[in-house]
């Protein structure tokens, strides 16, 4: 697997160099060169037609196949569930797959392995608190880390142990106090978590009952899907409740790995890296909403979903390229506009998959403009810039937590 993954990535960079190659001729075959960033996005802007014709190449020569292998691959992501012995793992496991998969009981030490079960491509994990190789074993695997704590006990230096050992992994980890339905003295679950936030210096404890259920589909599930891309495609794909707020998290980390792309000073060497980010966003969406994307219907769905698309994005490439010879503020620009024809893309393809894939082409090109038109005019790109510098985490933009949308601009409007 490791050499296989091996030969994709040199063959993409080789790709890439030659893609930039050819990219930059075409610019620059039709005069002398130029002398200044300014005067290349002149030159670029005095070749409209063959830039066009460009883009249009360059989306036909996506490696489609190895897009597709990229995004299947990322399907068999794990959320890992750690804690002591008897903090109730098992049951939250239980309650999340919604059946009695994993043995549960009140003798400490009851799963003595990795419990791995078929969850559609995701494969949650519930690691054994007494056996700490097997549970750092799993911890490994993890996308995310859900670190459980028995709010009956209180927080022990166990707890704490664990805390620094996981904090090593450097992986997403959220942290849960679970059993706060015994909480007793008047001690609520939102205090609880409070003060063991504070005494592990973090901030987003979730205060949560694995045996009623309290705050896991509100708070728990939400924040495995806030915390990585990859949980978000595993979980969406197999709760369908939360597919349309998973679809929204992988928007905006495309959206982000565009807007640094479109930040590129150097005209049209960013192009490749945004069809490919799209491309991607695309397929993920369509494996979120359950498409096999090994048959060949659903590639060509996602390829047809793109080619109507085509004639705005050409436009929208060529705009963002413009930009980039603003002297002052160009480059801000040219991201905003990466970034918001990428986020527009995963917009009208989450309504597109949503709806059975039943949009005629026509709708399709109008919601695209519709939401480019949406996102320009709520995002300045200033504030687009410092959001992506002061989050590590994707923002929620234009979309609130139970996936409503607000109205969109009707066509034509700025």
């Amino acid at each position: 697997m490791a050499s296989k993954k091996r030969k994709y990535a040199v063959s993409n960079e080789e790709e890439q160099q030659q893609l930039k190659k050819s990219i930059i001729s075409s610019i620059l075959r039709r005069g002398k060169q130029p002398r200044t960033m300014r005067e290349l996005g002149i030159s670029a802007l005095k070749n409209l037609p063959t830039n066009i014709t460009m883009v249009q190449g360059l989306m036909k020569a996506v490696n489609w196949k190895q897009a597709q292998e990229e995004v299947l691959q990322g399907l068999n992501n794990t959320v890992v569930i750690v804690g002591q012995p008897n903090t109730g793992k098992s049951s939250l496991f239980n309650k999340i797959k919604g059946q009695m998969l994993s043995p549960v009981s009140p003798q400490a030490g009851t799963t003595r392995t990795l419990v791995r079960t078929d969850f559609g491509p995701f494969v949650l994990v519930d690691t054994p608190g007494h056996l700490p190789d097997i549970m750092e074993s799993g911890m490994h695997q993890a996308s995310v880390i859900v670190f459980l704590i028995d709010a009956s006990k209180g927080l022990q230096a166990q707890d704490r142990d664990l805390y620094e050992t996981i904090k090593k992994l450097e992986k997403p980890t959220i942290i849960a106090v679970n059993k706060i339905d015994t909480l007793k003295g008047g001690e609520g679950g939102d205090q609880f978590a409070t003060e063991t936030a504070v005494m592990l210096g973090t901030p987003g404890v979730i205060p949560v009952s694995a045996k009623t259920g309290q705050n896991i589909a509100e708070e728990l599930i939400p924040a495995i899907i806030d915390a990585s891309p990859e949980a978000a495609l595993a979980v969406g794909r197999e709760l369908p409740a939360f597919r349309r707020q998973s679809a929204q998290r992988i928007i905006r980390n495309a959206m982000f790995v565009s807007l640094a792309a479109g930040l590129e000073p150097i005209p049209f060497i960013d192009i490749p890296v945004l069809i490919g980010t799209q491309v991607r966003l695309v397929l993920r969406i369509a494996a979120l909403y359950g498409e096999p994307l090994e048959s060949a219907d659903a590639m060509r769905h996602a390829r047809e979903l793109i080619a109507t698309m085509i004639g705005g994005l050409s436009l929208r490439y060529l705009a963002e390229q413009a930009a980039k010879a603003v002297p002052f503020g160009g480059d801000l620009i040219a991201g905003a506009i990466a970034g918001a024809a990428t986020w527009s893309i995963g917009q009208v393809a989450l309504e597109y998959y949503e709806g059975g894939k039943q949009l005629r082409p026509g709708r399709v090109r109008q919601l695209y403009r519709n939401f480019y038109l949406r996102f320009r005019k709520e995002n300045a790109p200033e504030e687009l810039h410092r959001r992506s510098f002061e989050e590590k985490a994707p923002f929620p933009l234009l979309d609130s937590v139970d996936g409503t949308q607000e109205k969109m601009p009707e066509e034509g409007t700025a």
